[in-house]
Order: C-alpha cells, then sequence, then structure tokens
C-alpha cells in the first residue's frame, strides 16, 4: 500500500504544478492503481477541488476533465450518442461500478497503464491531452513518452467518427488479456491493440473498412507482443487479427445504424 506523510487539496493548477516538480510529491487522482503500488511519498496532491471533473460537448468535440470518473463517461449521454456506445461498451468490464466511480479518466491517461481499455479506445478516437504546461498533444505521440511532472487537465475528443471495442479476459471484469479498438472516419478504420501487454499503440490508419483477413493477419506480424501471467506472446499474436476484423465490424455495423 501507497504511504503518504502529507495530503494537499490544491487549490490551484499553478499550486498543484509546483508542489508537483519535485519528486517527493505525487497527484493522487482517484488514487485506485496508485495506492496498490507500494510508494512512500511525502505528499500527496488531490486535484478534486478544482472543477477538472465535467465532460462539456462542444460543436467539433467532447472535452473531459481529467478528474472524470471512468463511471462518468461510461453512463454519459452525449459521448454514447456520438460515438455509437462505445464507451458504455468500453468501460463496463473495468473492475467494478464502485471502482469506476472513483478511478479517473487523467489518471488512466497519464500512468499509460499497458492494460488499459481506456487508452486503447481514446488513441482510436484520436484524442488529444490538454496538459498544464505544454497545452495539447495528441495522445499517439504521449503514449510514447517518459513519464513527466506536467499535469493532465483534459481530454479532447473529436466528433465525426464511431467507434467499437473487442477484448479477451480470463474472466469478466478482469485485466484485459488483449484488447483492439477500432474508428471509422473519413479518413478510414483507426486501430489500436492494447494489453499487448505493453502501452496501447495505433496499428493501422486509413484502412479500408473491406480489408480481407490477411490484411489483419499482417499487421499482427509487424506488432510486437509480451508474455505475462495472462498469456504468452504467441497466444496473443494468433488472436490479434481476430479482434481486429470483430472490432471493425462492429465498428462498421455502429456506422450502419446511425444512417
Amino acid at each position: 500500500m501507497a504511504k503518504y506523510r502529507n495530503y494537499v487539496i490544491a487549490q490551484s493548477l499553478e499550486e498543484a504544478y509546483a508542489l508537483n516538480q519535485k519528486k517527493s510529491s505525487v497527484i493522487v487522482a482517484g488514487n485506485m492503481w496508485l495506492r496498490m503500488c507500494g510508494l512512500n511519498k511525502q505528499k500527496a496532491i488531490d486535484l478534486s477541488a478544482l472543477g477538472l471533473d465535467g465532460i462539456v460537448e462542444m460543436e467539433d468535440a467532447f472535452v473531459v476533465g481529467a478528474m472524470a470518473p471512468l463511471r462518468a463517461m461510461e453512463t454519459h449521454e452525449g459521448l454514447n450518442r456520438a460515438f455509437g456506445g462505445a464507451f458504455k461498451k468500453a468501460f463496463a468490464p473495468i473492475v467494478g461500478t464502485q471502482f469506476r466511480n472513483m478511478a479517473t479518466v487523467g489518471a488512466s491517461v497519464y500512468s499509460r497503464f499497458g492494460f488499459s481499455d481506456v487508452s486503447a479506445l481514446l488513441l482510436a478516437l484520436n484524442a488529444e491531452v490538454i496538459l498544464y504546461k505544454r497545452g495539447a498533444v495528441k495522445l499517439a505521440e504521449y503514449q510514447k513518452e517518459a513519464w513527466d511532472r506536467d499535469i493532465v487537465v483534459q481530454i479532447r475528443i473529436p466528433k465525426g467518427q464511431c467507434a467499437a471495442v473487442q477484448s479477451v479476459r480470463v474472466s469478466a471484469t478482469d485485466i484485459p488479456t488483449l484488447v483492439c479498438a477500432a474508428s471509422k472516419s473519413d479518413a478510414g478504420m483507426r486501430i489500436v491493440l492494447g494489453a499487448r501487454p505493453a502501452r496501447a499503440v495505433v496499428v493501422a490508419e486509413g484502412l479500408a473498412p473491406d480489408a480481407p483477413q490477411r490484411v489483419y493477419e499482417e499487421i499482427a506480424s509487424q506488432v510486437t507482443f509480451g508474455t505475462n501471467l495472462r498469456a504468452s506472446d504467441t497466444y496473443r499474436k494468433k488472436i490479434a487479427p481476430v479482434l481486429m476484423a470483430r472490432a471493425v465490424k462492429a465498428c462498421q455495423e455502429v456506422a450502419a445504424d446511425e444512417r
């Protein structure tokens, strides 16, 4: 379990940023996975007083505050209407309702969890991360970077696309063995693989929706998979083409229903 000597509820992003520059400090967000990491920190920084838990629909995008719980996104009518119910379907298997009521989207994005259903879906939707100091950064780039001490403030999700997620799990609410998210826009299909078990990564962009199965097999052959307690790299490579095809098919069905 994590240990914190001092707990500070930040009154501004400026204060939170200044406190977070010390290696002895950590932003706790929902403090769900973090508290199990065995950290021993001088200061825990809480962002809950900064109004970062909202979900705002703009003309061309949704802007989600970093402290928005996963459950709020899962049940948000506007998000699910705009993206074919993808958030409800993708987030529902994550641990349990009580967990999703506490876990925040900002923590998932910042942590770049290798097992994250959240990052996989947001990557497929070409989301942007809004950071306090750096401003807007494409999530696809942010995923590749090392952890730093900037603060995730918001996530911006552009409209004009639909999405679907497919995953394999040992049990219904377990961490995924492999997850695939696909989105469809005017630019074609965008496919993401996560729980490889490394960080989620975009494996195809501009793909034709009617691509044959051999195309998915070729994509999988170029992706690096790993082995852990849930599955071997060989197993993941074997099921990846199947998940990609299923995610693309589900995405096409969503698009057809919206017409």
